[in-house]
């Protein structure tokens, strides 16, 4: 079972990102024993590919920091100001029928 679904943010499924080819799947087997890539070209190639995924994973990161950027607001205080300080308790510190 492999992650064969394209995924937006590098342009191309996992499997094809990881191997540099498309999934061997009932519908993509007339497309097998193609010509094999052998040394330099199999390396420079790879190197496209990591260029390219850097780039979309990039331009992603970039999307979803401008969406968040508008959601936030900038807050200042003055000082005797009085704030709702929210805590949470720490993880794993509440046992059972301890205090």
């Amino acid at each position: 079972m492999y992650n064969n679904s394209y995924q937006s943010s590098i342009g191309m499924a996992p499997y094809e990102a990881l191997y540099g080819m498309k999934c061997c799947t009932p519908i993509s087997w007339d497309e097998i024993g193609g010509r094999k890539l052998l040394g330099p070209e199999m390396v420079q190639i790879t190197i496209d590919k990591v260029r390219v995924i850097r780039q979309r994973m990039k331009e992603a990161q970039d999307r979803q920091k401008s969406y968040s950027d508008n959601q936030r607001r900038r807050l200042e205080f003055q000082i005797r100001d009085i704030v709702l300080l929210k805590v949470a308790p720490w993880k794993g510190i509440i046992r059972i029928g301890m205090k």
